[in-house]
């Protein structure tokens, strides 16, 4: 195969990424979210919030972070956050599923995409820590505008959420505490077990 067939057979399969359903819920239908819909909507907040990030970030890098980060989730598949077993094997499962899913594009382009990949686990470049806060922010608002989503339909507590929203600050402190107001609230309207 060559470089551009293995670049298309890539581009089929992102396709895929449409039937990797998560655990929040689309707001306006109550349907669960999908990678493609989740990575689609982060990748636009980052354009829309870069400048209140916590460090200069290079938007073109930031997004090809949050395009590609969850990729993986094709053969490793979404991992709920707040589901401590399966949480267990995670890092394992997704960085077995990086090396082949992106080893599968020529050279450079794969370890590119592995590379950004690799940072965004790492957290500790500013595109990597806005990047992460976008991920841990946006379900916040599908929940709360959702009525409480996957909080109720699980029993979260609001001390999980806590400890899920803490990266937000890393990366982008105003975005921090509009979520963290969002969460608050979410206890007071008894979507989140105050415990």
């Amino acid at each position: 195969m060559n470089h551009i067939e293995s670049i298309l057979h890539f581009s089929r399969r992102l396709d895929e990424m449409k039937t990797v359903l998560r655990r929040t819920r689309v707001i306006a239908t109550g349907q669960f979210e999908d990678d493609a819909q989740h990575s689609w909507h982060i990748s636009a907040m980052a354009v829309l919030l870069a400048d209140y990030a916590n460090e200069p970030v290079n938007l073109e890098k930031t997004i090809k972070m949050l395009l590609f980060h969850d990729v993986v989730e094709l053969e490793a598949g979404d991992t709920f956050c707040y589901d401590v077993n399966a949480n267990k094997d995670k890092q394992e499962r997704e960085a077995i599923a990086a090396r082949n899913i992106y080893g599968r594009l020529p050279n450079a382009l794969g370890e590119e995409l592995l590379s950004l990949w690799e940072e965004f686990e790492r957290g500790d470049t500013p595109e990597a820590r806005f990047a992460a806060a976008l991920d841990r922010a946006q379900p916040i608002f599908n929940n709360y505008y959702g009525g409480g989503g996957s909080w109720k339909e699980h029993g979260i507590k609001h001390s999980q959420v806590l400890a899920r929203i803490a990266p937000v600050k890393d990366g982008c402190a105003p975005l921090y505490d509009h979520v963290r107001s969002l969460v608050e609230e979410g206890v007071q309207k008894g979507w989140l077990i105050d415990a």
